[in-house]
C-alpha cells in the first residue's frame, strides 16, 4: 500500500513497516524573494509486523519545481538507529530547504532484522509546498 495526498502527507506499508509522513511550510524561516523555501516534515515509523527491526540507513530523493534532484544518504535518522519491537513506533521531525516554492521527497529506510536479513521500507512521495502554491492549486 502506498500513496500521497494533497497537503504533504504520504503513507507506505512495506513488510509490516508503515511509514507516514506529514510536511509543513515554515513561512517564518523562508525568504521567497531570495529563493529560500523551508519545510518541516514529521515521520512516524510503525512496526506492524511480527519481527523486531532496526532502522540502519536512510535514502532520500528530493526534487524541486525546476526538476533538480538531489539524493541524501546516511546512517539512521536524527542521529539514531531506532530498534522497534512488534507494535512499536518511532517518530521524529526534520526539515528541508528548497530554492523553489514546491517540490517532493521520497525514499527508503534500510531495516535490519535479528536474523541478519534486511529490506528497504518505502517512504512514499510527499509534497513540499508553500502556502502560495497550495492556494493557487486550490488545495487550501
Amino acid at each position: 500500500m502506498r500513496g500521497a495526498t494533497p497537503g504533504g502527507t504520504s503513507e507506505a506499508l512495506t513488510d509490516g513497516v508503515r511509514v507516514i509522513v506529514r510536511s509543513d511550510y515554515l513561512e517564518h524561516q523562508s525568504v521567497p524573494q531570495a529563493g529560500r523555501f523551508v519545510f518541516s516534515y514529521s515521520v512516524q515509523i510503525a512496526n506492524e509486523g511480527p519481527r523486531t527491526i532496526r532502522l540502519m540507513t536512510r535514502h532520500w530523493i528530493i526534487s524541486d519545481a525546476e526538476g533538480n534532484v538531489r539524493e541524501v544518504r546516511g546512517e539512521g535518522v536524527v542521529g539514531r538507529q531506532p530498534v522497534l519491537l512488534p507494535n512499536e513506533a518511532f517518530q521524529y521531525e526534520s526539515g528541508c530547504v528548497l530554492r523553489t516554492p514546491w517540490g517532493t521527497m521520497q525514499g527508503t529506510y534500510q531495516m535490519h532484522l535479528e536474523d541478519g536479513s534486511q529490506f528497504d521500507a518505502e517512504i512514499a512521495p510527499f509534497l513540499l509546498a508553500s502556502k502560495s502554491v497550495v492556494t493557487v492549486q486550490g488545495l487550501n
